[in-house]
């Protein structure tokens, strides 16, 4: 299968700004990408890429006063099948995990695993470890969260998902991702692309997603509180704790976001693949 997915986003600076943006397929992607995806800029401002402590592929710019749109279009390949569902999965014990997942087992800036452990072992104590641990987590929080777009807020922790039973994907993966953790079992949240696809079409207008992957048996699996069913095209940005580890663009100076449109479509089996966004730019 071929996905035609990207983004065009604007921001008006005051004055010139220096920025970070993780807007880039992760690494990991990339060898499925087949048309470039580079992050482009109308204002012609320089940037350069570097990798993150989590292996997130992140763009360093400096916008000049004015508008800064910031843009790709790329064509990537994907199996075309459902997220892997595996329910014999079993938790790694503590002793055994590699150094570098530790720290997805420890409170981060909107998990707070020590406010959310009591609850998270009253209420998941007693299921059986592993997948059916992580599921049970997710089925909660499926539950007890009701989404709106409405209900968006860019401080929202779990804890306060928790209590006040609203929110968006970002809310619905805090709150199973800190659970997670309080039951032992790495997780971390992950931003990326999810289109409709294999699922009926939504009106809403399409943005970026926020999902969530627990470590058993060895590897990362992806989870969806969200929408609780395997889901086919997840394209990943970034990985990280949490939301503050993978924001898309973080400005260093007063900034308006202006303008924000994002894509993702399968490609009909009988079309080719449309050049790239910056490829159209230029001629």
């Amino acid at each position: 299968m071929l996905i035609r997915a990207g983004y065009e986003i604007s921001l008006e600076c005051e004055k010139e700004t220096a920025m970070i943006a993780l807007l880039s397929v992760h690494p990991s992607r990339a060898g499925d990408l087949r048309s470039p995806a580079r992050v482009v800029n109308t204002a012609g401002a320089p940037t350069r890429e570097f990798v993150d402590q989590f292996g997130n592929l992140c763009t360093r710019t400096s916008a000049p006063p004015g508008t800064l749109t910031l843009s790709t279009d790329f064509v990537i390949e994907d199996s075309g099948l459902p997220d892997v569902v595996a329910y014999d999965a079993q938790e790694v014990p503590l002793v055994d995990l590699p150094d570098d997942h530790l720290k997805y087992l420890l409170s981060s800036r909107y998990c707070e695993v020590d406010r959310l452990s009591d609850v998270a072992w009253s209420l998941f104590g007693d299921t059986p470890r592993g997948w059916v641990r992580v599921q049970s987590i997710v089925d909660f929080v499926h539950r007890h969260i009701a989404f709106g777009y409405e209900h968006a807020s860019p401080t929202r922790s779990a804890w306060e998902a928790y209590r006040e039973r609203v929110g968006v994907c970002r809310d619905f993966a805090h709150l199973a991702v800190t659970f997670c953790r309080a039951m032992s079992i790495p997780a971390r949240y992950c931003t990326g692309y999810l289109g409709d696809i294999g699922v009926p079409a939504s009106d809403a207008p399409m943005d970026f997603s926020g999902w969530f992957e627990a470590f058993l048996d060895g590897r990362w699996f992806t989870f969806d509180a969200r929408h609780n069913v395997p889901r086919i095209g997840r394209i990943p940005l970034a990985y990280g704790r949490d939301a503050s580890d993978v924001a898309i663009s973080t400005a260093f100076g007063p900034n308006v976001l202006t303008g924000f449109r994002v894509w993702t479509d399968e490609v009909p089996a009988h079309a080719q693949p449309r050049p790239a966004y910056h490829e159209r730019a230029a001629e």
